[in-house]
């Protein structure tokens, strides 16, 4: 019993030692990853130094070579420190440290040589921070230097080194090693930290390669001394490059090589002006804004770089394609799409698939926008159609009210001339409200049935003939005839108004006048005070609150009055003199019949 009780007690503290060390572990690796990336990269130079300086034949020098290679998967900037290294990625680091630490080449380490020298010094020209970029330019001179004049002599036929000079490169270089772990530099952030420039490096890369190989063959060719092909390849490789700077921005009338690859890699294996097009062409084709992009990301899901598409919009989602495990997401505004490509992008692949998207996003705020304007417009001639019957309707009921108005104040005596009146009357309100219902049944806002201008211009007077007004008629063509609906909308709109300031203020006295001016032109005038400024600027253009309640009315009736091929307007603002005018435009339709 007392073996049995220990069993678990003795557990215990293995558990708690696993626990411990599974918790160790990840703050080993975190405490790897916070030394600083230029502690690494000196580490990683002084441990190849030490190799190269003392033969990489010897076996301590291959046990530097061995740590060499450690620190630079430290440092390396290809592959993330934190993340998993998988069965295929795990294979290449072993084979490669293999390769390097067994081969016993010279060969081998000018190649690996030049190709530490492409990594530090292609992301240079991105280094913002003097101290980063002061280190790797240390670090860059320091392989350039021990390349040239170390490791590419033993190249060649078994060479002797005096003693002097092998104490300089064995000691000498240790200098600008310790210098790189005494400069300060910032943090860099990860983005930074882990970033290859592909070009930069690709073409520091080769030229550091045709020097190496030049200052050789110049070597083997002409049997003279190194330092002498040395020059001469140097020579050659300078004026190549001023020869190349030259090309790259010319002054001769031609683009330049600069553009040609700029181009280039701008279209990443689709032209831009294709895209381009083709957006253009879909847009013009497509108005909904959801299945414009569909169909858009479908085209793109068909470039060579791109595995599958993700995307959400305002109103919907989709997918095109397949997804993989590298995915780059992208928002702009409205749309949020992720581009999953096979291999990781590089930053010029990232860059150029932003600027896709970006226009892509550009459509589709577009599209979205005339959607919208297109449900305003709609939206709105229902408000201009409504709002217009309304005032139809409006006047019709203030007629009606006029005639209940004048049987209600009148008496016995009054009884002929009450019914006379109701007679003449209710028949003009029943066609007026059949031709507001004929209107909204058509959907139309313009009828163009004519009427003699003296016969609209008797039946109004005895329609206002109990509101004492006055009436003047000049010079109005037999043969005249007008759009009736127009003018009862307005004369409705505008006595209503003049009789609604009349009651504000009794003694106004309001005229209406109908005269001939190249066509008919209808007037409503009174003496009473002006309107306001502000009301006057906004009259016809746009609806306005007033205690008076000019304003919609008003505005419809312009708009009617546009489309009648007639004009509104305000003739006179002053105190003692109002006149609001119905005029046709110098095109207008409407013209006397001509008479016999």
């Amino acid at each position: 019993m007392r073996d049995e009780a220990q069993g678990p007690a003795n557990a215990a503290p293995d558990q708690t030692a696993n626990a411990d060390g599974a918790a160790r572990a990840p703050l080993l690796v975190r405490g790897l990853l916070a030394v600083r990336q230029q502690d690494w990269l000196a580490l990683m130079l002084l441990g190849l130094h030490v190799a190269l300086a003392f033969g990489i034949d010897a076996a301590i020098s291959q046990a530097f070579l061995l740590f060499h290679f450690g620190c630079f998967l430290l440092w390396q900037p290809v592959w993330r420190g934190e993340q998993k290294v998988y069965l295929g990625q795990a294979a290449l680091i072993v084979g490669a440290a293999t390769l390097l630490v067994a081969s016993d080449s010279w060969w081998l380490m000018a190649l690996w040589l030049c190709i530490l020298f492409a990594l530090i010094g292609g992301e240079v020209p991105a280094i913002k921070n003097v101290g980063q970029r002061i280190v790797s330019l240390i670090a860059a001179g320091y392989l350039v230097g021990v390349l040239l004049v170390w490791v590419v002599p033993h190249l060649f036929a078994p060479t002797q080194f005096g003693a002097v000079f092998l104490v300089a490169v064995r000691y000498g270089p240790m200098a600008a090693i310790g210098l790189i772990f005494l400069i300060k530099t910032e943090a860099r952030k990860s983005a930074v930290a882990y970033s290859v420039d592909l070009v930069y490096s690709l073409l520091l890369f080769l030229m550091i390669v045709v020097l190496v190989l030049g200052a050789f063959v110049m070597r083997e060719v002409s049997h003279g001394e190194y330092v002498v092909s040395l020059a001469k390849a140097l020579l050659v490789i300078g004026g190549i490059l001023v020869a190349v700077s030259w090309l790259w921005d010319p002054r001769a009338g031609f683009a330049g090589i600069g553009q040609l690859l700029t181009r280039y890699f701008l279209s990443v294996g689709m032209p831009f002006e294709r895209w381009m097009r083709a957006l253009a062409n879909l847009a013009d084709r497509e108005r909904d804004p959801d299945r414009f992009v569909a169909a858009a990301l479908e085209e793109m899901a068909a470039f060579p770089w791109i595995e599958g598409i993700d995307w959400q919009t305002l109103q919907g989602r989709g997918m095109a394609g397949h997804l993989s495990r590298h995915g780059t997401p992208y928002t702009f505004g409205g749309l949020s799409m992720t581009l999953y490509t096979r291999w990781s992008p590089s930053p010029a692949l990232v860059v150029h698939m932003r600027l896709l998207g970006r226009l892509l996003a550009d459509y589709y705020e577009t599209k979205r926008r005339e959607q919208e304007q297109r449900q305003n417009a709609y939206l709105h001639a229902i408000y201009e159609t409504g709002s217009r019957l309304t005032h139809d309707v409006k006047n019709l009921l203030q007629s009606l009210s006029s005639l209940c108005s004048v049987v209600e104040n009148s008496d016995e005596t009054d009884a002929l001339a009450v019914r006379q009146l109701v007679q003449r009357q209710l028949p003009q309100v029943t066609q007026r409200l059949q031709g507001t219902l004929d209107k909204l049944n058509q959907g139309s806002n313009v009828r163009t049935e004519t009427a003699p201008a003296l016969e609209w211009w008797r039946l109004l007077q005895q329609r206002y003939a109990h509101e004492a007004l006055s009436f003047e008629l000049a010079a109005v063509p037999g043969s005249a005839e007008i759009p009736v609906d127009l003018f009862d909308s307005v004369i409705d709109n505008l006595l209503q108004n003049a009789l609604t300031k009349r009651r504000s203020t009794p003694q106004t006295r309001i005229r209406v006048a109908l005269h001939w001016d190249s066509g008919c032109v209808l007037e409503v005038s009174d003496d009473g005070p002006p309107l306001g400024e502000y009301l006057v600027r906004r009259l016809f253009s746009a609806p306005v609150a007033s205690a008076h309640g000019f304003g919609v009315g008003l505005y419809q009736a312009a708009r009617q009055a546009e489309a009648y091929g007639h004009r509104l307007l305000l003739a006179s603002n002053t105190g003692g003199n109002v006149t609001f005018e119905l005029r046709p435009e110098p095109t207008a339709a409407f013209r006397p019949r001509p008479s016999g």
